[in-house]
């Protein structure tokens, strides 16, 4: 898979929808825990490298924290 930068939280859904999950709670905040538990899986399986993986944790921990600010 072509390495893109990994920049906002809209790039991690599209990274998860080339493995068909689809994410909408309907809350933000709770989007993106379930997107970092699916990101986590996806690394567990090894269908993403460590770099992706790092990448992306940390687009995620930035989206949480600017959540919880609001």
């Amino acid at each position: 898979m072509e390495q893109r930068p990994m920049q906002t939280f809209k790039d991690v859904l599209n990274l998860l929808k080339v493995y068909d999950i689809y994410i909408h709670v309907g809350e933000r905040l709770w989007d993106i825990e379930l997107a970092a538990i699916e990101v986590d899986n996806l690394a567990k399986a090894s269908l993403i490298d460590n770099d992706l993986y790092l990448r992306t944790k940390l687009v995620l921990e930035r989206e949480h924290r600017l959540e919880l600010k609001k």
